[in-house]
């Protein structure tokens, strides 16, 4: 429950915060079933049920966790010959702070290779001034990066159309070995395994830090987002 109130007051940009608090909802609510002895009057079979069904959520949770974190460190390859910037949430004044950190991730790697094409991709959002695209390029131009190594996306509204969108940009074929995927560190699995849905079996994801009062919030948020591309067929 602390927290969710954590995450909010830090400015999170999504409603995800009230997980947390209706866990600890959840947890108060168990703790005085257990001490009022509610819990022993539930009917056995009912009793049985629920802590199968818990278990098994809590099963599938570690599960998807595992890969996910194990993506944490993703370096991608030198010398690719495209690079795919996610894009995330831009604010009046500039790229937020994820969006930022996966931009100077791929800063990193196209000063460190030269060669390498970048494609900044996202649409623009009801709460966003511009398109994301056209912010991450603007940035990446401040910063000494070529405009003529920097191709926009600028349609896509999720990770699915990201890289869909991007590919159309340069028309990949085969299995997508010259392509990185740029994202935070806990974004990267989920990401990767969409493109390789959709064909790009030999793509690699490259990580961007996020911000530590948001790992937690955001790493089990991907839970959901796993959950929700594997049920429409997209991972």
């Amino acid at each position: 429950f602390a927290y969710g109130l954590v995450v909010k007051m830090a400015g999170s940009g999504t409603m995800f915060f009230a997980v947390w608090l209706a866990i600890g909802v959840l947890l108060l609510l168990l703790a005085l079933s257990l001490r009022s002895g509610l819990w022993g009057r539930v009917p056995f079979l009912l009793r049985t049920m629920i802590l199968v069904l818990a278990g098994a959520v809590l099963a599938a949770v570690i599960a998807v966790e595992v890969f996910v974190i194990g993506s944490f460190r993703a370096e991608g390859r030198d010398g690719l010959r495209y690079v795919i910037v996610l894009g995330a949430q831009v604010r009046d004044d500039g790229p937020s702070k994820a969006l930022a950190y996966r931009l100077d991730r791929a800063y990193d790697y196209l000063t460190e290779n030269s060669d390498t094409v970048c494609i900044v991709s996202g649409g623009q959002g009801y709460n966003e001034p511009v398109s994301e695209a056209s912010a991450m390029k603007e940035y990446l131009v401040q910063r000494g990066i070529a405009e003529e190594r920097i191709l926009e996306e600028d349609k896509s509204t999720n990770t699915n159309e990201n890289i869909m969108l991007s590919r159309k940009l340069i028309n990949e074929e085969g299995d997508g070995s010259d392509i990185g995927i740029i994202t935070n560190n806990f974004h990267v699995f989920r990401a990767v395994s969409i493109a390789k849905k959709q064909g790009l079996t030999g793509v690699c994801g490259i990580a961007a830090p996020s911000d530590k009062t948001y790992l937690l919030n955001n790493t089990f948020r991907e839970f959901f987002g796993v959950a929700k591309d594997l049920i429409r067929g997209n991972m």
